[in-house]
C-alpha cells in the first residue's frame, strides 16, 4: 500500500523493524564483550571468582577487586609486601691509612679492621698504638699519645679533644700535629683538623714533611702477588721512579720504572707496574728509588719488606 508522497508503508514499518533487530543484536552483543571503566556503570560488589580452571592447564590470572568482609570473622586479610631496602650495606672490614714518623719524614701505612661508624676514632686510636714489630723495624714510631679523640666534625673540619700535656720540642709536636691530620683528611668528610686553642689546619700547613719518594702501596708485611702495582707520590728529577724486586736471597727478580705526574720541584703520583716469578713463598724486598742524575746512583730509595706469592697463586 503506498502514500501519496510515494512512500510505501510497508516498507517503512519494514525498515523499523529491522532497525529493532539491529540495536538489540548490539546491546546483546556489548553485554558479551569485555566491559571497560566508565561504560557500564559502578563495578559489581562481589568478588569475582578466584578458582583455577581444573587439571593441567595454567591457571588464567584474575585483575585483584576490593575484597569483602569475610563473614565468619576466620580469614587472614593479606599481608602487606616488605618494602625493598634500597641503601647500602656498610662493609665487615675498613682499610685506613696511617702516617707514621720515620727518620723525621712522614710515611704511610695501612690497618684493616671491623666496620665502624667512627672511623675517624679508629684512626687515632691505631695510629696512637703504633706501628707494628715489622714495621717498627723499618723505623717507624709514633709521636700521639694515647686518649686523644674526635670531639665533633663539622663544615669539613674535625676538631680535637684536649692532648694530654707534655714537654716536647716544637719539632716533635709538629710532626705529632702532622700525623693527625695527614691520617684525618684521608675520609671525605674531613679537610682541616682544629687543634685545641688553635686554628684549622690542613696538610698544606705542614710542608716539607715528606721524602722525595713516598710509597702507599704495597704496605709493609703485604703479601704480594705478580703482576704488582707499586703506587704512591714523589718529587724526583725529571719525574721518573724506579722499582726493583728483590727476593729472600737478595737477588733482583724484577724491575720497572715509571713517570711521576710531577716532578723535579713538584709532587705526583706515580704508578709502576712488575711481574716475577718464583716457585715458593719467600720474603721479599720492594725498593723504590730515583736514579742520580750525576752518577746513576741509586738515591731516595724507600724500601717494603712484604711476602712474596709464588707465581700463579
Amino acid at each position: 500500500m503506498s502514500r501519496g508522497d510515494g512512500t510505501s508503508v510497508n516498507g517503512r514499518d519494514g525498515w523499523r523493524a529491522a532497525g529493532v533487530a539491529v540495536l538489540g543484536a548490539t546491546l546483546l552483543l556489548a553485554g558479551c564483550g569485555t566491559p571497560r571503566s566508565g561504560v557500564l556503570g559502578a563495578a559489581p560488589t562481589a568478588p569475582p571468582p578466584t578458582r583455577a580452571p581444573t587439571g593441567g592447564s595454567t591457571p588464567v590470572p584474575i585483575p585483584p577487586s576490593p575484597t569483602p568482609p569475610s563473614p565468619s570473622g576466620t580469614d587472614t586479610p593479606p599481608r602487606p609486601s616488605t618494602p625493598t631496602v634500597t641503601g647500602t650495606r656498610r662493609p665487615d672490614a675498613v682499610t685506613i691509612e696511617l702516617w707514621y714518623v720515620r727518620s723525621g719524614r712522614l710515611v704511610p701505612t695501612r690497618r684493616t679492621r671491623p666496620s665502624t661508624v667512627a672511623t675517624s676514632g679508629l684512626a687515632l686510636r691505631e695510629l696512637s698504638a703504633g706501628p707494628t714489630p715489622a714495621e717498627a723495624a723499618t723505623g717507624m714510631v709514633t709521636f700521639l699519645p694515647t686518649g686523644v679523640e674526635v670531639t665533633r666534625i663539622a663544615d669539613s673540619v674535625a676538631t680535637l679533644g684536649p692532648v694530654p700535656p707534655g714537654d716536647e720540642p716544637a719539632d716533635r709536636r709538629r710532626l705529632r700535629e702532622a700525623q693527625v691530620v695527614w691520617t684525618l683528611t684521608q675520609f671525605p668528610t674531613v679537610r682541616q683538623v682544629r687543634f685545641p686553642g688553635g686554628v684549622p689546619v690542613g696538610r698544606a700547613d705542614y710542608p716539607g714533611l715528606l721524602a722525595p719518594i713516598v710509597v702507599t702501596g704495597p704496605s709493609v708485611g703485604d703479601r704480594v702477588t705478580a703482576p704488582l702495582t707499586v703506587t704512591g707520590t714523589a718529587d724526583v728529577f725529571e719525574a721518573t721512579v724506579s722499582v726493583r724486586v728483590l727476593d729472600a736471597d737478595g737477588r733482583q727478580v724484577a724491575a720497572g720504572f715509571g713517570v711521576a705526574s710531577c716532578g723535579s720541584g713538584c709532587r705526583g703520583a706515580y704508578r709502576v707496574t712488575v711481574t716475577w716469578r718464583t716457585a715458593r713463598e719467600q720474603h721479599g724486598t720492594i725498593e723504590v728509588y730515583e736514579v742520580s742524575a750525576r752518577d746513576g746512583a741509586r738515591i731516595n730509595a724507600v724500601t717494603v719488606p712484604v711476602l712474596l706469592a709464588p707465581h700463579g697463586s
